[in-house]
């Protein structure tokens, strides 16, 4: 592994545009459970209760069973060594935009500042009624569902079962993807489209791929130059190391 973080950190300091994609792997470590996948949130809530029609029809109802132990998860977690290392990356000069999966928010609380949320943000409500946007730690829950002073009823600023993907955010990847010359692709299985394609998008570019992984996806061997197997926050520190070494 030495050696392949070694290489990738030269092909960073090689760069001139790097882009992030990311999924549900990197914030493991920070106490968010993925969605799919062994000890994922569908294996003991039923995906229906993500769907954008369940919601509409019984709000309260989708709040107990998911949202209030997600603003839960989201208000204890805080970012790891995976999200510092991208923060650090852009303090450096090299990593330009993060594309994520994920809807913690906790590429921005590490301190990146270009952020593109494919599935929205968790970390957000947006009330129903007068479009007022709260942070989700600020949201009371002694009602439920809970609501705005106007008295509209709350609801995350994610992209529900049902719902479309922003279409900004799926051109602004796609035009971001072809113009980057290095993408890292950290703790997603590969397997999630549209945000599965942009590793495509930027090889068919010539843009160099490093998976960083702790097992093999459908990128692997194909699109990816190659895979840095292991978690997330324990690559990024030394890749951020062997920068920092070649930099002086």
């Amino acid at each position: 592994m030495n050696e392949l973080i070694k290489k990738a950190a030269k092909d960073i300091a090689g760069a001139r545009s790097v882009v992030a994609l990311t999924g549900a792997g990197i914030s493991v470590d920070s106490g968010i459970p993925p969605f799919r996948g062994k000890g994922g949130v569908w294996e003991k809530i039923d995906p229906d209760y993500a769907d954008i029609d369940r919601f509409m029809r019984d709000p309260a109802d989708v709040w107990n069973v998911l949202i209030k132990d997600m603003k839960e998860l989201i208000d204890r977690a805080t970012p790891n060594d995976g999200h510092k290392g991208l923060a650090t990356l852009e303090e450096l000069g090299k990593l330009h935009t993060v594309i994520t999966q994920n809807v913690d928010g906790l590429h921005q609380m590490a301190g990146n500042k270009d952020v593109i949320e494919f599935h929205g943000s968790f970390a957000w409500q947006r009330c129903m009624a007068c479009e007022k946007k709260c942070k989700t730690s600020d949201i009371d829950l002694s009602e439920i569902p809970p609501r705005c002073e106007c008295g509209g009823i709350y609801r995350p600023e994610v992209i529900f079962f049902g719902e479309m993907i922003p279409h900004d955010a799926l051109f602004r990847s796609r035009e971001i993807a072809s113009q980057c010359d290095v993408m890292l692709v950290v703790g997603t299985s590969a397997i999630v489209h549209p945000a599965a394609i942009m590793p495509v998008v930027a090889k068919q570019s010539g843009a160099k791929i490093i998976e960083i992984n702790p097992e093999r996806t459908p990128l692997t061997g194909n699109t990816s130059d190659y895979l840095i197997m292991g978690k997330a926050g324990q690559v990024m520190n030394g890749i951020i190391d062997e920068l920092k070494r070649l930099n002086g």
